[in-house]
C-alpha cells in the first residue's frame, strides 16, 4: 500500500511507479508538503502518528523519549499495516535502532518476531522471486537488522541471522549486487545501495565473515566487497554509503579515498549546519532518473534545505568513519539536529517521490537519533560509556 491507494505486493515496485503517475499521486502540483495530510502517517489500533508537513511546529526542547515513541509507533503500524519490510521504516528501526540499545534499550521484540516471521515466507519463494523486484534490497535489509539486533541486543550470533545471510546471497546478483527496482530515491534506487546494506549484514554479525572463510557464502560475500570497489557509485549519495559500509568491512575505502570522501561530504554541508540530500545527485541520477520532473519543480530545487535524513545520516557516518565528535562541523550539525525536532518527535525531510506521506521521515528520524547517541548527546543516555568520547 502506498499512500490511501492499495497495491498488491504482486506488482514490482516499477509497475507501481507506472500506476502513480497514472493515478496522479506523482504530480507533485496536486498536494502540498506544506500542509498536514487528511489521514495520519501511521495508524494501526490506538497509534495514531500525524501526518507529516513542512511547517509542523518545532518542540520546544528536544526529546528523545518522543523521537523513541515516534519510531516505535512507525514501525509497529507499518509491520501491521502493509507486512512488509521497508527500507525507509521497519527496515530502517530494527537496524538503526538495534544500534542504539546501549543507550537507549533495546527495540520492540515484536518487530523482530515479524522480520522472522517473513523470513519464513520468502523461505518458501523459488530463486527467481527472491532475484525480482525490491526483494533483494529486502533481504539485505532482513539481514542486516537481524545482525544488528544480535550485535548489539543479543550479543551474539543467531540461527535466524544466519538463515537470513543464507537466503539474502541467494538474491544475489552475477556481479555481486543485490538489486531493486530503481524508482524510489534515495533508498530502493540502485543497486549499490542494496549491496552496501547486504555487506553491512555480513560484517555486523558477529563471527559470520570468520566462520564462512573459504565457504560458498563467504565467496559470495567477498564478490559483494568487491562490488562495492570496482563499481563506480551512482551519486555522491552512494558515495556516502559506501563509506558507511568501510566502517564494517576491512579494506573497502583506501586512506586517500577516504579522505576524498570526508572533503565531499563536508563541501555540501550548509551554512545552518545541515546537510540536505537533494545536493548528492542530479535528478537524473536518482534511480532511473523517473522523479527528474517532480525535482526540479520544487520551489527549493537550486537551494534545498536541511533535512533530517541527509544530516543524520552524513553526521553518523562521519563519526564512524572516525571524525571526531568535537570537530567544529560535527558539532554545528549537531547543534541542527538539536534545535529541528518537530512536536510529533521525527525531523521534516521532503519525500522524493510523492508528497502525500513523506515515509521518508522516518529514516530520516532514525539517522539524527543515531547521529546524537554516536556525539553523546541523548537525553536518556543510560549506556556505560559516552560514544563521543571513543
Amino acid at each position: 500500500m502506498v499512500g490511501d491507494l492499495r497495491i498488491p505486493q504482486t506488482l514490482s515496485r516499477a509497475t507501481v511507479g507506472v500506476l502513480l503517475v497514472l493515478f496522479g499521486l506523482l504530480d507533485s502540483a496536486s498536494m502540498s508538503q506544506d500542509a498536514p495530510g487528511k489521514e495520519p502517517q501511521y495508524a494501526v489500533g490506538e497509534i495514531k502518528v500525524p501526518a507529516a508537513h513542512a511547517n509542523e511546529q518545532m518542540i520546544s526542547k528536544f526529546s528523545t523519549s518522543r523521537a523513541l515513541s515516534y519510531l516505535d509507533d512507525g514501525a509497529v503500524a507499518w509491520s501491521e499495516n502493509y507486512q512488509c519490510i521497508s527500507c525507509h521504516t521497519n527496515g530502517s528501526y530494527l537496524a538503526i535502532r538495534s544500534s542504539m540499545a546501549e543507550y537507549v534499550g533495546q527495540p520492540k521484540p515484536e518487530i523482530r518476531e515479524f522480520f522472522v516471521e517473513r523470513m519464513g515466507d520468502w523461505e518458501k519463494e523459488e530463486g527467481a522471486k527472491l532475484m525480482s523486484g525490491v526483494v533483494p534490497t529486502q533481504l539485505a535489509y532482513l539481514a542486516w537488522s537481524l545482525a544488528e539486533w544480535d550485535k548489539h541486543v543479543a550479543k551474539n550470533r543467531s540461527d535466524e541471522t544466519d538463515r537470513a545471510i543464507k537466503l539474502l546471497m541467494k538474491s544475489q546478483s552475477a556481479d555481486g549486487a543485490f538489486g531493486n527496482d530503481k524508482c524510489w530515491p534515495p533508498l530502493e534506487s540502485s543497486d549499490y545501495h542494496g549491496a552496501t546494506v547486504a555487506g553491512m549484514a555480513c560484517a555486523s554479525a558477529p563471527g559470520w565473515i570468520a566462520d564462512n572463510q573459504g565457504t560458498e557464502l563467504g565467496q559470495q560475500y567477498e564478490k559483494t566487497v568487491e562490488f562495492l570497489k570496482k563499481t563506480k557509485p551512482q551519486n555522491d549519495y552512494g558515495v556516502v554509503l559506501k563509506l558507511w559500509a568501510s566502517s564494517r568491512i576491512e579494506g573497502l575505502v583506501e586512506k586517500k579515498e577516504k579522505s576524498e570522501i570526508l572533503e565531499m561530504i563536508f563541501s555540501h554541508q550548509k551554512e545552518d549546519g545541515g546537510w540536505a540530500m537533494r545536493d548528492f545527485s542530479t535528478p537524473e541520477n536518482w534511480g532511473d532518473g523517473i522523479r527528474a520532473k517532480k525535482l526540479r519543480a520544487e520551489p527549493g530545487f537550486k537551494n534545498p534545505a536541511s533535512d533530517g535524513h541527509q544530516t543524520g545520516l552524513c553526521v553518523l557516518v562521519l563519526r564512524e568513519a572516525g571524525v571526531p565528535a568535537d570537530d567544529t562541523r560535527i558539532k554545528k550539525a549537531v547543534k541542527w539536529i538539536l534545535n529541528n525536532q518537530r512536536e510529533s518527535g521525527r525531523w521534516w525531510t521532503r519525500s522524493m517521490n510523492t508528497d502525500g506521506s513523506h515515509y521518508i521521515t522516518y529514516s530520516g528520524t532514525c539517522y539524527p537519533l543515531a547521529a546524537l547517541a554516536k556525539c553523546g548527546q541523548l537525553d536518556l543516555h543510560i549506556g556505560k560509556s559516552d560514544p563521543a568520547k571513543k
